[in-house]
């Protein structure tokens, strides 16, 4: 479990997908072992090369942490573990599933539309509770 808690750290790390007032050590640990929330994960050859942070809030399920080991990129990695990820949400109830892409993600932005995913005509506003970092 070590082990694979730092490869999907170092994965997330990879893929730009930290940030300093996200520790994804505290990410990693609070989403694992519990009913609600799960890192899923694809191994090939024995290394982790791809990951999806999966939750349920009893209302919608999110998804975190998408990413995918760079020689892996483009050959449908990034699609199997969206599937698997709104697989383990149906088998828990959820009906729909939330994620944010930061507007200046392009490239991302481009990845779920393609997948079917379209702009729920929302904005995302946040208030830090303490100081970031």
């Amino acid at each position: 479990m070590a082990a694979d808690r730092q490869a999907a750290i170092a994965l997330w790390e990879q893929a730009g997908l930290t940030r300093p007032w996200n520790r994804p050590d505290e990410d990693f640990d609070r989403s694992v072992g519990g009913p609600t929330s799960a890192v899923l994960g694809a191994i090939d050859a024995d290394e982790l090369t791809a990951t999806v942070m999966v939750g349920h809030d009893g209302h919608r399920g999110w998804v975190y942490y998408l990413a995918v080991e760079r020689s892996n990129r483009h050959r449908g990695v990034g699609r199997r573990m969206m599937q698997e990820a709104e697989a383990w949400l149906r088998a828990r109830g959820a009906v729909k599933l939330n994620l944010m892409i930061r507007h200046t993600n392009a490239r991302a932005l481009g990845f779920y539309q393609r997948l079917g995913y379209e702009d729920d005509d929302v904005t995302v506003v946040s208030r830090w509770l303490a100081a970031p970092g």
